[in-house]
């Protein structure tokens, strides 16, 4: 008889949040935000003009720190996270012997795939929350906000209550390029009992894209990379928000998300006890 889906959630949940490589990575990140914020202050520089770094826009833009450490992490710290959190989900349980009892136990193998890809969404999720608030706090507080909410890369202002409504869309729209990347990295956890062989294979993926990117001669590709529409995390500073590039970016990742779980799936029904 399977046991409840929700005993399996908690189980699950309670077993990533105390690994104490989990607990080390998420307080990394913290410091992250709380490092460009006191770096921002002791520069004393201007604040950039639209075009430049979002890191430049921080100097007394305090909301705009939160968007800017998700931009800084998005392109190898919170991939790094996310696929060390799915390394250890099926191919660090391979190695431990323990994915071995999960899947001879009365455990459908669909409902093992679901339950680890929760866990996985569950460590994208904090790391993502946990960035955000740090972000918000250090930026009300250390680097200030002029009395306004936000300026925007557009020239307009926002109020707080606007301006925090564009830092969450950012951490979902965050949320969803690292579950994409954390189902793929699920797929090349299946069929590995290596887990530094996940992060090799994902992170050392995500560095070979960065450089097919600005190779003129590949732009036929650059359209099916997931990394290629991440800049667009700056489109939720303008005023209005252009849609195009976040909309574009997640369905590419929707994509990705799509095809590492179904091969998640295809790998772990056909798996040997």
């Amino acid at each position: 008889m399977n046991a409840p889906l929700p005993r399996l959630v908690r189980s699950e949940l309670r077993w990533v949040f105390r690994r104490p490589r989990t607990i080390i990575a998420l307080a990394l990140l913290s410091g992250l935000p709380v490092a460009i914020g006191v770096g921002v202050v002791l520069s004393g520089g201007p604040r950039g003009e639209d075009g430049q770094s979002l890191i430049a826009q921080v100097a007394g833009n305090g909301l705009v720190l939160p968007i800017a450490a998700l931009s800084s992490a998005l392109f190898l710290l919170l991939p790094l996270v996310v696929s060390m959190s799915a390394a250890d989900a099926l191919a660090g349980e391979s190695a431990h012997g323990t994915l071995r009892g999960l899947l001879l136990a009365p455990l459908g193998r669909v409902r093992l795939v679901a339950v680890k890809s929760l866990g996985v969404l569950a460590v994208a999720v904090a790391a993502v929350t946990l960035i955000v608030a740090v972000g918000v706090s250090t930026g009300l507080l250390i680097v200030g906000n002029g009395g306004h909410g936000v300026l925007t890369l557009s020239g307009t202002s926002l109020p707080v209550l606007p301006a925090l409504w564009r830092v969450a869309l950012a951490a979902v729209w965050t949320v969803v390029q690292l579950s994409a990347i954390g189902a793929v990295a699920l797929a090349v956890s299946s069929v590995t009992e290596h887990p530094l062989v996940v992060l090799a294979v994902t992170v050392g993926g995500l560095i070979m894209i960065g450089v097919l990117s600005v190779i003129p001669a590949l732009d036929w590709l650059h359209p099916v990379l997931l990394p290629t529409g991440w800049i667009a995390i700056t489109d939720v500073l303008r005023d209005p928000v252009p849609w195009d590039g976040l909309l574009s970016s997640s369905y590419r990742a929707a994509c990705y998300l799509l095809i590492g779980l179904s091969l998640t799936v295809a790998r772990m029904v056909t798996r040997d006890a």
